[in-house]
């Protein structure tokens, strides 16, 4: 498995149709979406030029216009309130459209530590702890705050069990090198640990961040596919350059 994300990697955009691919882990089945930082455009999007929630990927790719014909794949990309906005940091093009959130409260984004996906100006990578980022005081050009944090430095959440009662189909990303990461989309519903597992032990991710459980959705044009069926917010694009 990791010789064949190796190869996907050093492939790149040629690989058109296959940008995204299902594996089987555990039993059930997961579709990942590898994002190579120096060879694809990634973008953070939540409304419109007015400011308007756009709230999916119909939306989205009206909105995007001519651009819409470069997307390799997008998904939903971390927490929002009833009216798609973020609850979390969210950094579009270097802007920051809400700060980071450090609340104690109810839900997976609070179950501390929560954490942040980031992409710099020179095209590093970031899939770290909220108080990690803090610390840094970074200035990235896209970012998205979610939670909980799936994998820390190699190790799972501590308050995420090996298999719990609660199983959706869920998304989130992990981060295999200074470049590269890799989004994902479960097929199926499963536990939070399984899906912490998968990125772990099937992707070989030292960190890695849910973004999602209950309107996890992915579009990839290539492969016909575009999952409308619920009210989004942030959402994450990666195109060809």
């Amino acid at each position: 498995m990791r010789l064949f994300l190796l190869l996907m990697f050093l492939a790149g955009p040629a690989l058109g149709a296959d940008i995204c691919v299902q594996q089987s882990f555990e039993g059930d089945s997961f579709t990942l979406c590898p994002f190579d930082s120096r060879a694809e455009t990634l973008r953070l999007v939540t409304t419109d030029t007015r400011g308007t929630s756009l709230r999916g990927f119909e939306a989205l790719g009206h909105f995007l216009g001519a651009d819409a014909r470069l997307v390799r794949f997008a998904m939903n990309a971390g927490m929002f309130d009833d009216t798609g906005m973020a609850i979390g940091l969210l950094v579009e093009n270097g802007q920051e459209r809400h700060r980071l959130n450090s609340a104690r409260g109810g839900g997976n984004f609070h179950l501390k530590p929560n954490g942040v996906f980031s992409l710099d100006a020179d095209g590093a990578l970031h899939v770290e702890t909220s108080e990690k980022f803090a610390k840094r005081k970074p200035k990235p050009l896209w970012a998205t705050q979610s939670g909980p944090m799936l994998l820390i430095a190699g190790k799972f959440h501590p308050k995420i069990a090996a298999d719990g009662p609660s199983h959706y189909v869920r998304n989130g990303v992990g981060q295999t090198d200074a470049h590269h990461a890799i989004f994902v989309i479960s097929d199926e519903p499963v536990s939070f640990g399984k899906f912490a597992r998968f990125f772990r032990d099937g992707l070989h991710c030292r960190n890695a961040l849910y973004f999602d459980g209950s309107v996890s959705s992915l579009w990839v044009p290539s492969k016909g596919r575009r999952d409308d069926a619920r009210l989004l917010g942030p959402m994450v694009i990666v195109l060809n350059r």
